[in-house]
């Protein structure tokens, strides 16, 4: 079985040049970045058609990277879609749709309620992250049946956070990404 392809999950507005994304995503020959026809008036239907095309088009398994509301795009796209080839998922930053601060803008994204994956998943949080509480992040890992990593403090864990390359994050890909490696290899 082939290495999994790296899928780029953005929040709303894209990610910036210098957001970690974009920097792994250049980092990684063949990577693949979901596109949207509005990043700033997000629809929860065409946002999952748009991820449900990425994926189903991708020839082998797949490793979702998503950052805020890519994070709940992966996770309303997995409950209504066969997640074939898809091998895990890193959610970074996921914003608590309910929340005071989640944008108005982002149509549809509030009725989801969390069911377990068919994948190995892990959800990374700042504990000061305006957009979604270690409490949050917490209860989506444990309704998904993925691993938590709280990294302290860094925001909403995106370009203005300053993190560059974000190497603390890379290690969390890389251990999510050997451990998938490993596993799409071994007989079953």
């Amino acid at each position: 079985m082939s290495d999994p392809t790296v899928v780029f999950v953005a929040g709303i507005g894209n990610s910036d040049p210098d957001h970690w994304q974009r920097l792994w995503h250049a980092r990684l020959p063949g990577s693949v970045w979901v596109e949207h026809r509005s990043w700033d008036d997000p629809v929860r239907e065409e946002w999952v058609r748009d991820l449900e095309e990425t994926v189903h088009a991708i020839d082998g398994p797949a490793l979702l990277v998503a950052h805020s509301l890519g994070c709940t795009l992966v996770l309303q796209w997995a409950a209504e879609h066969v997640a074939d080839g898809v091998v895990g998922a890193l959610l970074v930053a996921p914003p608590d749709v309910h929340g005071p601060v989640f944008p108005v803008r982002a149509v549809g994204f509030d009725r989801w309620a969390p069911a377990r994956l068919p994948f190995s998943t892990v959800v990374v949080v700042a504990d000061d992250d305006p957009y979604g509480s270690p409490e949050h992040a917490g209860a989506i890992a444990g309704a998904v049946g993925g691993e938590l990593v709280d990294v302290g403090s860094g925001g909403h864990l995106n370009a203005s956070s300053g993190l560059g390359d974000w190497s603390e994050g890379w290690a969390v890909f890389d251990e999510l990404r050997s451990a998938e490696r490993l596993r799409s290899r071994s007989p079953r």
